[in-house]
């Protein structure tokens, strides 16, 4: 096993931030039968509002999807400064994407395989990406090779209607009303869905009061209306940011142990796309 980061600013200098941290499984073991077997990828994307990178949100979730096979890494993206807004963190999150592929051999990963999955603010990031990655080239004006194989959404912000009206604030800030107003229609991201968008996992709480479970059902109900295969599970009872829902993380609840199942249902979701077999 090894960690390290990768500041990626310094591989792709048109960002303004961005930090990667790898946990990785160091391959070949000793036996025969695992020479050349590849992981798939995860990138982890904490939430905060879009005004910080959440810890809670981060390292706990790579722990838990490393243990059940994946590589993973964390993207810390920016938060801070009149740079901090659309579209820089979506360009860092795709930046993210095309380093692990463009070193997929390196970290035993296979590069048809990389993953996402974000929270909250972070899981808006995701989807962000995940029905934009085409118009990362147009918007970072580099070629990114950014599309993820599916994508995790946790408790995600989707749109302004409904949701975190901090998050949005943050995103947009130094942009006119009239600019929030023509970026609001594909930022509210239910209706930027289309038969491209990769494959979505989806979970949250019918209780969080921050950001509603009607964000989690709208993207459902847009996915399923193109034909994207997902997943959703609304579980009855929690409160908004559970990330790995256990007492590690959180204050004792009793509907924790319920809501924690999303870990394992995630992992075999993502693993219908994987040519290993587990």
């Amino acid at each position: 096993m090894k960690c390290f980061k990768v500041d990626l600013q310094s591989e792709y200098p048109f960002l303004k931030g961005g930090e990667l941290e790898c946990l990785l499984m160091e391959f070949p073991w000793d036996g025969e039968n695992t020479i050349g077997w590849k992981r798939p990828a995860l990138i982890v994307v904490p939430g905060g509002g879009y005004g910080m990178c959440s810890r809670r949100e981060g390292a706990p979730i790579a722990s838990e999807f490393f243990a059940r096979g994946f590589q993973t890494f964390v993207l810390n993206y920016i938060t801070d400064g009149d740079e901090a807004r659309y579209p820089e963190q979506l360009i860092e999150l795709a930046a993210a994407v095309d380093f692990v592929k463009k070193h997929a051999q390196e970290f035993d990963v296979n590069e048809k395989e990389v993953f996402a999955v974000g929270f909250s603010a972070g899981g808006h990031l995701t989807a962000n990406l995940a029905v934009e990655y085409d118009n990362v080239e147009a918007l970072s004006g580099a070629v990114l090779h950014c599309k993820p194989t599916a994508v995790g959404l946790s408790y995600p912000v989707i749109s302004n209607n409904h949701g975190h009206q901090d998050s949005y604030h943050n995103l947009l800030k130094g942009y006119s009303d009239d600019e929030r107003q023509e970026l609001l229609k594909k930022l509210n991201l239910d209706q930027s869905v289309t038969e491209a968008t990769p494959p979505a996992f989806i979970w949250t709480t019918a209780t969080d009061a921050v950001v509603p479970a009607d964000n989690s059902l709208r993207f459902a109900l847009a996915l399923d209306r193109c034909g994207v295969q997902y997943e959703l599970h609304v579980y009855p009872k929690g409160q908004h940011g559970l990330s790995t829902a256990s007492l590690e993380i959180n204050h004792p609840q009793p509907e924790m142990k319920k809501a924690s199942a999303w870990i394992d249902a995630c992992a075999e979701f993502f693993r219908m796309y994987t040519e290993e077999k587990y």
